[in-house]
């Protein structure tokens, strides 16, 4: 089953700093029939305009990755973690027991990110954050863990739960595939380009909430930017 949730039927709501569209039920957005999946809790589709971003606010028990898709993204937290997350590249906080961290675009372009939230499997650990590049070439015309709490992804941040999100940059004509697998659950987001799931095309920034599926296989129709994110259900 692959549902096709364009982007003009997502919720959110535009604070003029910050243009936020929402996949599942977040803030004042509420869908009871998108209210996570499997144990993806939240995407967002942030675009933040130069010299704002989010002031210091506290997050616990849950696994927040930042996907830039343009510009970049610097963050600081309550552990003394700074950093600036640069567009392709990835960074992860693992909130555990507590943490408090600030999200600011201090560059003289508009940034957008993915922000993808998952529940996590383990609680009562200590707070943690990570950034990694991932050169989009070592992920042409396949999937690349970027984060993942399952076996084997040692390249890949590491989360706490059984979860992974995946990135891949396909070229107009090909196909990339994944081993979902029919007892978990996919979402899949198109960063840039068009894309076509076993009929289903997605335009640039659709979602497509998949499940009893065994292997995903993916065909750009465009030069592509895909993530996605594959969970228990």
């Amino acid at each position: 089953m692959i549902e096709h949730r364009p982007f003009a039927t997502l919720g959110g709501a535009d604070h003029g700093w910050l243009d936020a569209k929402h996949h599942f039920s977040f803030a004042g957005y509420h869908d009871p029939a998108r209210m996570g999946w499997g144990a993806l809790r939240v995407w967002n589709d942030d675009t933040i305009a130069p010299g704002t971003g989010f002031p210091p606010h506290g997050h616990a028990d849950m696994e927040i990755i930042t996907y830039v898709r343009e510009g970049a993204i610097t963050h600081q937290d309550s552990l003394g973690n700074q950093g600036r997350t640069e567009a392709g590249d990835v960074q992860v906080m693992s909130a555990g027991t507590g943490i408090r961290h600030s999200e600011y675009n201090q560059e003289p372009v508009t940034t957008k990110i993915f922000q993808i939230w998952i529940l996590p499997d383990r609680r009562g650990e200590a707070p943690a954050w990570g950034a990694k590049p991932f050169p989009k070439g070592d992920r042409s015309g396949q999937f690349v863990a970027l984060a993942s709490g399952m076996p084997g992804d040692t390249g890949a941040l590491p989360i706490r739960t059984d979860a992974r999100v995946l990135g891949a940059t396909l070229k107009a004509g090909e196909s990339a595939e994944y081993p979902l697998g029919a007892e978990r659950r996919g979402y899949l987001v198109t960063a840039h380009g068009e894309v076509e799931i076993d009929g289903v095309v997605l335009a640039p920034r659709d979602g497509a909430a998949i499940r009893d599926v065994a292997t995903i296989r993916v065909t750009a129709r465009s030069d592509a930017e895909l993530v996605l994110v594959d969970t228990a259900a």
